[in-house]
């Protein structure tokens, strides 16, 4: 028997028991949620960079990645702080600056 307290307080498990399966099941299943979260998000943001930077998707996508790579930050913050952009036309100074940059063609 194993003992993983970290997992479940107090509650005795088997290697490969039911109980542990249904919780790596329970993490898979979420770890995918916020993959597919992700996901939406990024191809939100590639159509506000296609619709503002009258760009093909492709492009879209490639300056979204380029400016995540080139700021440091993560592809779904990029990715959130866009979409952010088009609701409310605010975006932090060093996103707008990479973003304003790419589109005018720099590299």
């Amino acid at each position: 028997m194993d003992i993983r307290s970290h997992e479940s307080p107090g509650v005795v498990q088997e290697p490969g028991s039911p109980a542990e399966e249904v919780q790596q099941l329970q993490a898979k299943v979420a770890q995918l949620e916020r993959a597919v979260h992700s996901h939406a998000v990024i191809d939100q943001a590639i159509g506000v960079v296609i619709a503002v930077g009258r760009l093909t998707p492709a492009e879209a996508w490639d300056l979204l990645r380029e400016t995540s790579m080139c700021t440091n930050t993560k592809l779904r913050h990029v990715a959130e702080l866009v979409v952010t952009l088009g609701v409310t036309g605010n975006l932090t100074a060093d996103i707008r600056k990479e973003l304003a940059r790419r589109l005018d063609g720099e590299s």
